[in-house]
């Protein structure tokens, strides 16, 4: 049997996107399916937050031929300084310590979606749009994909279906695999304030009571900020003037880059971590935000999910060079054990991270006090740090390590 493709790929955003361009040249017959329009895709609010690109990210993206266009838009950061308000502890990582141009990046959600997308374009990746995905069904030798189109209803079929559709993946609902939540009764609040002391290139992490307060930089004289609070006060900051909102931020940053002021709408996103049970079902994969949401603390989740992406797409690749099928179960099963363990590391180490700073019991302050400033004076410590805030631990991609 003959199927209609050999790779369909649910979702035409960032991960669906970076797959296909990763695969554009191995002769695979694969199309992307996307459920909005583009207008719709880049019109959203959620277009404006703010990515931090890892060094190992960058990496890859530079692999995919992705980080060449949007190099210029991006923010280098040089330094990160961490902190924890009312206490002593603090860490600070250089990239000049960690012999590298940069420990990671700030750039736009939208900045490099488009870009993307464009690239995948220019690539005559082919794109069905605007598609529901409303049914699946996992064959012996295909998925059978049920789509509906304005009034419109069709099928195709494909060897493997990926389902890169975000966290509300309707991939995932149809396949009926289950999720994990964790909520953490916080809510990120979310802006851009202007600096009236140049950052130099320094992004701060700064631990409070209530969660932890990041301000990255974001071109020449700006910062994106990422503030986590309780759900109520959240609410009430929200429900507050503008003023009141950049006075109270103002309290517990401090004045480090002197006065702050607002350049950007503040919004506000519910914080938890959401993890899919299982990431295959028969001749379907989910990847990305569809299988894992993350605490923004470590700002590690665009960077997880590339790495799904890149060990998904160098796998592919040597399964299809075998001449072997792309959508069995044992290669599928074999790329879930694959990334199991770098879930587990990534999503273990931003819970704790959370669980620790979020919490003001005297014993625990004082013990991440000394622990802070215990890794600030030990070298070995603060580079295995750095190793981590850049997304250099454990294996790369071989496709993310080539240069």
């Amino acid at each position: 049997m003959r199927q209609d493709y050999d790779l369909l790929i649910v979702g035409g955003g960032l991960a669906g996107n970076s797959l296909a361009l990763a695969l554009k040249d191995t002769g695979l017959r694969m199309a992307i399916i996307e459920a909005n329009t583009r207008e719709q895709l880049y019109a959203s609010p959620a277009g404006d937050r703010a990515l931090a690109l890892a060094g190992g990210t960058v990496k890859m993206l530079e692999a995919l031929g992705i980080w060449q266009g949007i190099r210029q838009a991006a923010t280098a950061i040089k330094n990160i300084h961490i902190s924890d308000r009312g206490h002593f502890g603090k860490t600070r990582l250089s990239a000049q310590q960690e012999n590298v141009d940069a420990l990671g990046y700030v750039i736009s959600a939208r900045d490099i979606e488009t870009h993307v997308a464009r690239l995948a374009s220019e690539a005559n990746i082919e794109l069905i749009c605007p598609a529901r995905v409303v049914g699946l069904m996992s064959g012996e030798d295909a998925i059978h994909v049920s789509l509906k189109h304005g009034d419109e209803s069709f099928s195709l079929s494909a060897k493997l279906l990926v389902g890169a559709d975000g966290g509300q993946s309707s991939v995932r609902k149809l396949l009926d695999i289950d999720q994990k939540a964790t909520e953490y009764g916080q809510t990120a609040l979310v802006t851009t304030v202007k600096t009236s002391v140049p950052h130099n290139n320094t992004a701060y992490e700064r631990f409070t009571a209530s969660g932890p307060l990041a301000l990255l930089p974001d071109g020449d004289s700006e910062c994106a900020v990422v503030w986590t609070r309780t759900d109520e006060d959240a609410k009430a900051l929200m429900a507050g003037s503008e003023k009141d909102f950049l006075s109270e931020l103002q309290e517990c940053f401090g004045y480090r880059l002197g006065e702050l002021a607002l350049a950007a709408p503040r919004r506000t996103f519910p914080l938890s971590l959401i993890r899919a049970e299982k990431m295959v079902s028969g001749r379907a994969v989910i990847i990305g935000n569809a299988a894992h949401q993350l605490h923004p603390v470590a700002g590690q989740g665009f960077n997880l999910g590339l790495r799904d992406v890149v060990a998904l797409a160098e796998m592919i690749i040597e399964q299809h060079g075998d001449g072997q099928d792309i959508g069995a179960a044992d290669f599928l099963n074999r790329y879930a054990k694959v990334r199991q363990k770098d879930h587990n590391l990534v999503i273990g180490f931003t819970d704790n991270v959370v669980r620790i700073f979020s919490n003001e019991w005297l014993a625990l302050a004082l013990v991440r006090n000394i622990g802070l400033t215990l890794l600030d004076h030990i070298p070995a410590a603060k580079a295995l740090l750095a190793r981590q805030a850049m997304g250099l631990v454990g294996r790369m991609p071989r496709l993310g390590s080539r240069r």
